[in-house]
């Protein structure tokens, strides 16, 4: 695209490549990239002072040198760190078994309580009551309830395993939570979804499959990974019932050498994982808003 204007006397032809930004554009944009550099600038000096701020307070309280002394000591850190580690990685095992276990039991208990018929009345007051109980009940006495009740029944194949148990506990724990996070999810699908699906012939079960379920598991994402990040923090109390993980390697290096410091490497392993979880999970929250036009 062209266009002619006179200059000096003669015409001049300037070429347009395409759309340009007016001035007044241009300017809006200097000015709000300016405010962001600013606002970037501002936050980040505050958050230095307030570290520093941090720091200075708690090198210079009274008993600092102990608490150095006990938590923050190099030599025992750098001893423990091995043995934390590998016990980390039964932590990150029990983790990626329980999830999708949990996964899996919270949407058959999400589904068995929006049963409708008559007929399936005790599936969904059995829902209702693991739900109740198992969110009632502390996870840690979960764990204990599990891990030392299910061996002293004395069943034929009943596992033995401590971290196995651990894993069932988890489950069974987190499965009423992720549950009701499911059941919510498939709540807030629109009841034209529902009745759109049941007038093009599909019956309950394919209307759940095919339109509600894919539509609320879209939904509940981010509240999902709030779960596994609590999940993955939770994985330490199965040291309760005696499998060597990070927290129970930490405990045996504090023992032997009444120094805590190994328990500090213990929660930076923890903090190395959770805190991406945790991002990742505001990223898909903000990108679900951003989505609804919120």
């Amino acid at each position: 695209m062209t266009a002619h204007t006179e200059k000096n006397g003669g015409p001049v032809t300037v070429a347009h490549a395409g759309w340009v930004k007016s001035q007044r554009q241009a300017e809006r944009e200097r000015l709000r990239r300016n405010r962001a550099i600013r606002s970037g600038s501002i936050a980040t000096g505050s958050t230095i002072l307030l570290i520093v701020l941090l720091v200075w307070v708690f090198t210079n309280s009274p008993g600092w040198p102990r608490v150095q002394e006990t938590f923050f000591d190099s030599e025992q850190f750098v001893k423990a760190l091995p043995d934390v580690l590998s016990g980390f990685l039964l932590n990150v095992k029990i983790f990626l078994i329980a999830e999708p276990l949990i996964l899996l039991v919270g949407l058959l208990v999400a589904l068995a309580r929006n049963l409708t018929a008559p007929v399936f009345f005790p599936l969904r007051a059995l829902a209702v009551a693991y739900t109740d109980v198992f969110r009632g009940v502390p996870t840690i006495l979960v764990i204990y309830l599990v891990g030392f009740g299910l061996p002293a029944l004395g069943l034929q194949g009943m596992p033995t395993d401590l971290a196995t148990l651990g894993v069932i506990a988890l489950t069974l724990s987190y499965g009423a939570y992720v549950a009701e996070v499911f059941r919510a999810g498939i709540d807030s699908v629109h009841p034209s979804q529902w009745a759109a699906a049941r007038s093009l012939g599909l019956s309950h079960g394919k209307t759940m499959r095919y339109v509600v379920v894919p539509q609320a598991a879209r939904r509940v994402v981010p509240p999902l990974l709030n779960d596994f990040v609590s999940l993955q923090k939770d994985t330490a109390l199965v040291a309760t019932i005696g499998p060597l993980e990070a927290l129970r390697q930490a405990q045996i290096h504090a023992a032997s050498t009444f120094n805590y410091t190994p328990y500090l490497a213990a929660a930076l392993l923890f903090i190395l994982l959770t805190i991406p979880m945790a991002r990742f999970t505001d990223y898909l929250a903000a990108r679900s808003q951003r989505r609804r036009g919120q």
